[in-house]
């Protein structure tokens, strides 16, 4: 007789890695359009700390609604175990990855078995294994949506335009903040794979890893600030965003484009003044756009740097390396087989 419950992680109420439980749960039952999903890795990201904390830095007029207890995550790789009806283009047996049900916070990914849209998934790419391809569906769509291809025409709840990228090539000048962590990692390489001439700002730790990954120069924002050594440049990536993302405004040539992945304070006068777009989009699911990347993950073009691994059951220890920073690369939950 088949189990019908699983392990997964679960938060009861709000706060620290302290609240993160491994509970015991029934296995879910994939409804229409979804299938059901045996996890082998689960890739951590800032959403599912959020989530954690109640989701207290979303304004509350954008803020999801859901109910607890809830079962972070949003991002796996795993075996397709079980088909909905409706459901063609995958079968029982076939490795896939994905980002679930973003940008609701109701992927339900820290589990040992999860019931995804078939629309959110795409083949494993076979060159890397289930780690890898689990660290990769909302960084990596992330940089590919503000840099290559936004891919759906849903409004952002950050603001009023459509985003749009900028055109990147040879004769382009990009500059990221934040290169050594999971957006970052992936901006630097998919600006390098465009021909872009590439700045990467982080901590001196992480230089050899980032000029290893394309960067042309790297910046240590603990000894220097960047917005006083670089100028004339055509697009900044700030994937750290917040409060102090505006000094990014002056090292942009007119003309130029300011995209901050977690949004900041811009005085919309300084940017007229400067001539200068800032923008920015909420990442989505995306099944398609992310068998486009699995191309670019299985050449080897873009490459999924993992900072550490922590098994499932170890959740907590996973949002403690979090919370600590200087993160290289993702931190990624791994499922017992």
């Amino acid at each position: 007789m088949a189990t019908h419950t699983m392990r997964a992680i679960r938060l009861h109420e709000h706060g620290g890695p302290e609240v993160l439980r491994y509970d015991e749960v029934p296995i879910p039952v994939p409804g229409p359009g979804e299938v059901l999903v045996r996890v082998h890795a689960v890739g951590i990201n800032p959403p599912d700390w959020y989530l954690r904390d109640g989701l207290s830095n979303i304004p509350p007029e954008v803020r999801p609604k859901f109910d607890l207890p809830v079962i972070p995550g949003t991002d796996v790789s795993g075996v397709v175990e079980a088909v909905a009806a409706d459901v063609e283009g995958f079968s029982v047996g076939d490795e896939v990855f994905g980002l679930l049900r973003f940008p609701s916070f109701d992927g339900q990914a820290y589990a040992e078995y999860v019931a995804a849209p078939a629309s959110d998934l795409a083949r494993k790419p076979a060159g890397i294994d289930h780690v890898h391809a689990a660290g990769a569906p909302m960084s990596l769509l992330t940089a590919w949506q503000f840099l290559i291809e936004l891919g759906h025409d849903h409004p952002s709840p950050f603001q009023a335009a459509q985003h749009r990228p900028v055109a990147l090539g040879a004769g382009t000048t990009v500059l990221v903040n934040g290169a050594a962590g999971g957006v970052g990692h992936f901006a630097l390489q998919l600006a390098k794979w465009k021909g872009a001439r590439v700045i990467a700002v982080a901590s001196g730790a992480h230089e050899s890893f980032l000029r290893e990954l394309g960067a042309d120069e790297f910046i240590d924002y603990t000894k220097s600030r960047p917005e006083e050594l670089v100028n004339d440049v055509d697009l900044v990536l700030d994937a750290v965003g917040g409060r102090d993302s505006s000094r990014f405004l002056r090292t942009l040539r007119r003309g130029g484009a300011l995209f901050p992945v977690f949004f900041g304070e811009y005085d919309d006068a300084e940017t007229a003044k400067r001539g200068v777009t800032v923008s920015g989009t909420q990442v989505r699911s995306h099944g398609t756009q992310l068998a486009e990347v699995g191309h670019l993950l299985e050449a080897g073009t873009v490459r999924v740097a993992i900072d550490s691994t922590f098994p499932l059951a170890d959740t907590r220890a996973a949002h403690e390396r979090a919370a600590r920073g200087h993160i290289q690369g993702k931190i990624v939950l791994t499922v017992a087989q």
